[in-house]
């Protein structure tokens, strides 16, 4: 077994459980939105329906999947096939997943990825819990 093809198996490997993120993760949310389950939101909020949970740990377990599926394919064209077409090509797949998880990011927190969550009382949290006004 050569290098080339223990890479193209843990690409594979990778694809597969991107794939597996996504189906059981759509498939445990529906059990833990039905039962009330709420996942983290801004503080002050009501509690979400049951859909909007639902749509929260899905799109949660969607974003996973599609880490996975990114590193699978930097790993299989950065590992085995370094040429400028097979680069090109994984820039733009990385392009179209970045953009899709900035969408889904937005869509289930109300954010941007790089905006801090914002306070009830209008100030802005920070890692250690204190709050900054805004």
């Amino acid at each position: 077994m050569d290098f080339q093809h223990i890479i193209e198996v843990v690409g594979r490997y990778m694809d597969f459980a991107g794939v597996a993120v996504m189906v059981i993760g759509a498939l445990v949310s529906i059990p833990l939105a039905l039962r009330g389950y709420q996942p983290n939101r801004a503080r002050g909020l009501a509690p979400f329906s049951p859909y909007r949970a639902y749509r929260q740990l899905l799109g949660r377990s969607i974003l996973l999947g599609l880490e996975l599926l990114v590193a699978a394919d930097i790993i299989r064209t950065v590992a085995v096939t370094p040429t400028f077409e097979s680069v090109g090509v994984l820039a733009i797949i990385v392009l179209i997943r970045t953009f899709l998880s900035f969408s889904l990011e937005l869509e289930i927190t109300g954010r941007w990825p790089w905006q801090k969550e914002k306070e009830p009382d209008g100030g802005t949290s920070v890692p250690d819990g204190s709050s900054v006004p805004s």
